[in-house]
């Protein structure tokens, strides 16, 4: 190997990083914490089922567990301290929490768009601001909001004003932050999946007239796999993006190029 390179694979590794993983008892969130924790980062993990935390640290050595509902100021900020306290610094942030469900404009009530707004807007604003500090402090870091290919399109026939408004509000929350804290040494940029399976998604990949929505709509006509996120969530978290922040990152199977 030209000695000028190294080795590409470093650019992956996260050793002596410590990553905070909101949402992280089921889904997406669980898998990026055992991704992280698997290139060797110091791993928290944030949500409100403690049970399903307590039984991943248990797969994940060292892992730290804050259990936390994300919707409420008072928790984000415990969480801040909590894993400041534990580490004494934070160099990647992983908002990945969120909400949404399948509901007609109609039959939307205000108070549960109010709410989708608080986790999934809200509580990304108010931990990114928690933690860059820290960052700022260390020379850098990185922040990841898990956004949707849902912030760049309409959702419809699947019906979720909610959902697409919040994580259109993140994609421009990202491109906001990265510009105000690029010269500071921390880059923010979004992580949007397309079709995958996790909760919000459940029954969708065994139900057919789904598979066949995905099918029809989809250039890659199938649902992402949990592993086909972990390259670019490692990119976005390591240092292979040195050079790369304000972006939003869609892994969606060419769903958007359409």
């Amino acid at each position: 190997m030209n000695s000028a390179v190294g080795d590409p694979a470093r650019l992956f590794r996260l050793d002596g990083r410590t990553v905070v993983v909101t949402g992280a008892s089921s889904g997406l969130g669980e898998r990026f914490a055992r991704v992280v924790h698997a290139m060797g980062a110091d791993v928290v993990v944030a949500a409100r089922r403690e049970d399903r935390l307590a039984a991943l640290a248990a797969d994940l050595p060292g892992t730290f567990v804050v259990a936390a509902d994300l919707s409420l100021a008072a928790d984000r900020e415990r969480l801040a301290s909590s894993a400041m306290e534990r580490f004494g610094h934070v160099d990647v942030l992983v908002n990945n929490a969120g909400i949404g469900h399948k509901v007609a404009v109609e039959q939307e009530e205000l108070d549960d768009f109010r709410a989708t707004m608080e986790l999934n807007v809200t509580a990304v604003w108010h931990l990114s601001k928690l933690f860059a500090p820290s960052m700022i402090a260390a020379g850098g870091g990185s922040i990841i909001n898990v956004a949707s290919m849902l912030g760049h399109v309409a959702s419809s026939p699947v019906k979720q004003a909610h959902y697409c408004a919040s994580k259109g509000a993140v994609v421009n929350l990202t491109r906001e932050l990265a510009a105000q804290w690029a010269r500071k040494g921390i880059r923010v940029n979004a992580l949007c999946p397309g079709w995958f399976r996790s909760e919000m998604t459940a029954g969708m990949d065994d139900d057919e007239s789904s598979r066949q929505f995905i099918a029809g709509m989809s250039p890659i006509p199938r649902m992402g796999e949990e592993h086909e996120l972990d390259a670019a969530l490692l990119f976005l978290a390591g240092a292979g993006s040195t050079f790369y922040t304000g972006q939003s990152l869609i892994v969606d199977g060419g769903w958007t190029a359409r």
